[in-house]
């Protein structure tokens, strides 16, 4: 494992020339070698600000985070890494990698532990919150708070769109596995993702989930997504142990919800407060990809809820980096 994240060579810029003349942080991309997978990332933002720590979900990859990133970067340090199997995070084939939820975590936590992050906030959508969750769970003390934009972590917060998956669980054929295969990875099945629940679906980039249809398209990407669609099974049988956390740690938590989504309905915001009474709920009126539609709203509820919770920078810290 890495010490140090290895830099692109376009990227060798030190943190104060990564603020451009208009005084938007500008967004590197890096790879670090963590846990045996060469993990990509994107980072913005003053190294020695609070973190902030953005997972993505399914079939996405930090590049859904490209106009939540430099909005928050001027105030933290936000690091946004692509999950083994998605974006341009690379598994060697030697690596044997097992593709699973616990697997990922473990991942996540060596890359965390590469770029030397031991205090952070973590942002969690979809895949990315049962991986964050687990994190947590195994390090409470880590964690400053938790964002969840649809994000679930209750049985009544799975929305019927997971009924064929569901199906998948109960009998994991080589029949329900075609049937996902032929539904859900395919270009309409992403698209349908983006666009269900949003006003104006037009208004969603199609660069979006373009770039994502392609990179299911690579060899070999589809088997590791039915993989976990099987695997995430595991997570709702943790619901249980995430909720335990949620009730014993309290952590400061926003749950900031496109409330059309088909796959994780409101129920599952509204649930957190049962653990935790003074969590915050939003509702936005968009689909499951809330951050395409409304990510204005969602930067300014981030910054307001943790500064709210005391995760900034002091006074002096702040001077100090200009």
């Amino acid at each position: 494992m890495s010490d140090a994240p290895s830099r692109t060579a376009t990227n060798r810029a030190t943190p104060k020339q990564s603020t451009s003349r208009l005084g938007v942080p500008r967004t590197c991309i890096h790879r670090v070698e963590a846990d045996g997978v060469q993990l990509f990332y994107r980072v913005a933002g003053e190294a020695n600000a609070p973190a902030v720590l953005l997972l993505h979900g399914f079939p996405t990859s930090s590049f859904m985070f490209r106009e939540l990133i430099p909005r928050l970067a001027s105030d933290y340090h936000v690091i946004a890494p692509d999950l083994p199997g998605f974006g341009f995070t690379e598994v060697p084939s030697e690596r044997k990698y097992g593709y699973t939820f616990d697997q990922l975590a473990l991942t996540i936590e060596a890359f965390t532990k590469a770029l030397k992050i031991d205090r952070y906030a973590i942002y969690v959508f979809d895949y990315g919150a049962p991986t964050g969750f687990r994190l947590a769970m195994a390090h409470p003390d880590r964690v400053t708070a938790i964002i969840s934009q649809n994000g679930n972590a209750y049985e009544e917060g799975l929305g019927d769109a997971w009924g064929p998956i569901r199906k998948y669980w109960a009998a994991p054929t080589a029949e329900n596995r075609d049937i996902l295969r032929k539904s859900i990875l395919t270009a309409g099945g992403t698209r349908w993702q983006y666009t269900h629940g949003v006003a104006d679906p037009e208004s969603v980039p199609p660069e979006s989930y373009i770039l994502d249809t392609a990179l299911l398209e690579r060899p070999g990407n589809k088997e590791i997504q039915l993989d976990l669609f099987l695997d995430y099974a595991s997570n709702v049988k943790l619901y249980r142990k995430f909720q335990e956390y949620f009730s014993k740690s309290k952590p400061p938590l926003l749950a900031i919800w496109g409330k059309n989504d088909p796959f994780f309905v409101p129920a599952g915001a509204e649930a957190f407060r049962k653990d935790i009474p003074h969590a915050e709920v939003q509702f936005l009126d968009t689909g499951h990809f809330a951050i395409e539609t409304h990510v204005v709203e969602i930067a300014s509820s981030i910054k307001s809820f943790l500064a709210t919770n005391g995760i900034k920078r002091s006074s002096g810290e702040a001077a100090a980096a200009r």
